[in-house]
């Protein structure tokens, strides 16, 4: 990132700061900033990145990748035993689902989804607390919190030792 932030332009007297654009002063860039032909006093234009958008070397859109789904729900009280067997239904239905982990009023489910970008992970993960709902006989619980990550990030999390707990074992369990 360049330093260079929206809004009126930096004073231009002194010292030059850094993607400035003056000229001649040691906040030029080699070769010349992108918008150093800027008239004083004229915004930069600010861009993004669309969504799904892919850099050159990265992988074609097609290829899914896998993601690290976290899904939080939460709501009002209900038997624990409820609670065991509609996840426990819900793991059988949706196989990818790794760790389940409960209690009489929330629950937090972890599994690998396999989808082409993140948001499409993110709507997969979305749907699937209501969409078992009925076929899982889940609670009537809203979801609360969703924690999408890639692979490599959730490598790099458990490497470091602050990523999910590794010694949770598969399954569904009470907190």
């Amino acid at each position: 990132m360049s330093g260079v932030r929206p809004g009126p332009p930096a004073s231009r007297g002194g010292t030059a700061s850094r993607g400035s654009g003056t000229r001649g002063g040691t906040g030029a860039r080699p070769g010349g900033a992108r918008g150093a032909n800027r008239a004083p006093g004229e915004e930069r234009a600010l861009t993004s990145v669309a969504a799904g958008d892919r850099f050159r070397g990265e992988e074609p859109e097609h290829t899914p990748r896998l993601w690290h789904v976290t899904l939080s729900v939460s709501g009002a009280r209900a038997p624990l035993t409820e609670v065991r067997r509609a996840l426990e239904q819900l793991a059988h239905d949706h196989p990818f689902l790794l760790t389940s982990r409960y209690a009489d009023d929330h629950a937090e489910i972890r599994y690998w989804e396999e989808a082409r970008d993140l948001h499409d992970a993110a709507a997969v993960a979305l749907r699937l607390w209501g969409e078992h709902r009925q076929t899982a006989g889940l609670p009537p619980w809203e979801i609360v919190g969703l924690e999408v990550i890639d692979r490599a990030t959730y490598h790099q999390r458990i490497a470091a030792g602050y990523g999910p707990a590794p010694a949770t074992p598969v399954g569904v369990h009470p907190f």
